[in-house]
């Protein structure tokens, strides 16, 4: 066999792993962010002040080691240590939460008051919702370690795309950046259609070009430099960024002409005539069997194509969820209860699913199915409402210790301006490598798909160590990182449209 009939056959053929392994992992990240609160709060009362010296490098290497790092190695030498590295970090997050609290319960003796109360009862202020800025920041960053990681043998098959059915970290991966650029489009951020709802409509067409551009960008490269291509994942010319582009624009008509506050009702009735569909007629079996893909662009083309009514309805989950949380809230046991919500909808969602796998079908990212998109969804729901509680962890923490610059996170709102105070705020939030993906999340994702592909063309994957295959994802995602933060520090926001 070739080397590109190799690399091809290595990620195909996979059953992926369990519901239970992929929620497992939603637990790393948020304890991430903790353990990086809890060191600059550390930092903050040893020292007495932030940022950190030399900050460009210094907030760069933190955010790397405490962020990127551990995500990196729990997908690949820590993957079968995975809940052995959740509890330990865990462990020690809990023991430097509680150091931080008694000191500093010590020290406000004098004024004794029920602090838990009293932090329900506090006000909150923030820019953008801390939680849902960082959900799509790290289903960027985990699909950006996980493009280049499957091509090496460190990375676990189990977490690799599946055939047909199963649940791979990477088909979670794909359901997730859809509903993540859901939860902040126009429609799920209540913004008014200006004029006519057909100049709205071609507005939305209009601005998918840079995706139109990126997927045919892409597939002229493939074709040219005849890299591996995985083919009944999307088709033989199509990819994901015509489905994005697809997505967006078939959304935005029906959101045109159908009520959005009902985004839930349309989704429901999307996924579930799809799975009708597949159940009563012959489309299921000429996704999965017909391979002549000769006869022109559908048949080359089915599994693109017909995924998308699913990707359509994980779209407009996401809007709905979308408007849920973008409602005007200040207080923080406000903000729990919408999470507890969030996690309760995750609960409902998960039920839906086993019963949808007994009943009907199992989850199939290649058919984008009722099983796929409930599983979409409810990880999604459950995956952010823990990243809300440990962003409610920092808070907790940041109000008893006294340290307020622990960046992408909540604030407590403060009674008077305090311009000192919003500029290390202002400050911090520079150096946050969170951040700096924010305001560039599509380069990111572009620079990655770009980094992934001359990395395949210098190293072959397949025959790399532990160690180096190790080396190269960290060396590859260091220069992602540093890329973006230094765009992110010098204030520079690309944007295509």
């Amino acid at each position: 066999m070739s080397q590109r009939d190799l690399k091809e056959a290595f990620v195909s053929n996979l059953s992926g792993t369990s519901l239970q392994e992929v929620a497992l992992g939603s637990f790393l990240t948020p304890l991430c962010l903790i353990s990086r609160g809890l060191i600059l709060t550390l930092y903050h009362r040893a020292r007495g002040t932030l940022p950190l010296p030399l900050p460009l490098i210094s907030h760069l290497l933190l955010d790397f080691c405490v962020l990127i790092l551990p995500l990196v190695l729990s997908c690949t030498v820590l993957s079968d240590a995975l809940r052995q590295v959740i509890l330990s970090l865990g462990f020690v997050s809990t023991c430097v939460f509680c150091y931080i609290y008694r000191v500093s319960s010590h020290r406000s003796a004098r004024h004794p008051q029920n602090p838990v109360g009293t932090f329900l009862q506090s006000h909150v202020q923030f820019d953008q919702l801390p939680f849902v800025t960082i959900f799509r920041v790290f289903v960027n960053v985990k699909t950006a370690i996980s493009i280049l990681a499957v091509d090496f043998s460190i990375f676990p098959r189990r977490y690799a795309k599946t055939e047909t059915y199963g649940t791979g970290v990477m088909d979670f991966g794909v359901g997730a950046y859809v509903f993540a650029n859901a939860l902040v489009c126009p429609e799920a951020r209540g913004k008014n259609i200006s004029g006519s709802k057909m100049n709205h409509i071609a507005k939305q067409v209009l601005s998918v070009w840079p995706l139109v551009v990126l997927g045919v960008g892409r597939l002229v490269s493939l074709k040219m430099s005849g890299y591996h291509e995985h083919v009944t994942e999307y088709g033989v010319h199509w990819n994901f960024f015509f489905t994005l582009a697809i997505v967006r624009v078939v959304a935005s008509v029906l959101l045109a002409i159908l009520p959005v506050s009902r985004s839930w009702v349309i989704a429901l009735l999307i996924s579930g005539f799809y799975q009708f569909t597949l159940e009563t007629s012959g489309l299921k079996d000429f996704l999965i069997h017909n391979n002549d893909r000769e006869k022109g662009f559908l048949h080359a083309n089915k599994e693109g194509v017909f995924s998308a009514v699913g990707y359509v309805a994980i779209y407009l989950a996401g809007v709905q969820v979308g408007l849920y949380v973008m409602q005007p809230r200040s207080l923080v046991r406000q903000w729990l209860k919408t999470l507890v919500n969030l996690l309760l909808g995750s609960c409902v969602l998960y039920t839906a699913l086993y019963t949808c796998q007994t009943l009907v079908e199992p989850v199939s990212r290649r058919l984008a199915n009722l099983s796929f998109c409930l599983w979409s969804v409810a990880q999604s729901l459950f995956f952010m409402s823990c990243l809300g509680m440990a962003d409610m962890a920092l808070l907790f923490s940041k109000r008893t210790s006294g340290c307020h610059f622990i960046p992408s996170s909540w604030n407590l709102h403060k009674k008077q301006a305090d311009s000192v105070s919003d500029k290390k705020t202002g400050e911090i939030e520079r150096h946050c490598i969170v951040q700096a993906v924010s305001r560039n999340q599509l380069l990111f994702f572009l620079l990655a798909n770009l980094m992934t592909g001359l990395t395949n063309s210098i190293v072959d994957t397949l025959v790399c160590s532990s160690s180096f295959s190790l080396c190269v994802l960290l060396s590859y995602m260091f220069v992602n990182c540093f890329v973006i933060f230094v765009l992110h520090h010098w204030g520079i926001t690309v944007k295509f449209w």
